[in-house]
């Protein structure tokens, strides 16, 4: 299982975010998150149509199953991950 968190420095609700990925990492290892600055990574931001952001993408076997934008709660997060 992997999560994308497509993120920008001068996005406020991105910022939020740090720390609930943060804790999520911590909580769940066995998750690979990749955070993608989407200033610096244009081709990931086409490839997976991100256009508003924060935005959460779930990956399982390399394929996407789930996706969400927005600031949430870490109880919310592991929801959409599955864990």
């Amino acid at each position: 299982m992997e999560l994308l968190d497509f993120y920008a420095d001068w996005c406020g609700p991105c910022q939020m975010m740090k720390s609930v990925v943060a804790e999520f990492e911590k909580a769940h290892p066995d998750v690979t998150v990749r955070s993608i600055n989407m200033d610096d990574e244009e081709e990931l931001v086409e490839k997976y149509g991100v256009s508003s952001i924060p935005c959460f993408v779930v990956l399982k076997d390399g394929e996407e199953v789930k996706r969400e934008v927005g600031v949430m709660p870490l109880k919310k997060l592991e929801k959409l991950v599955g864990v």
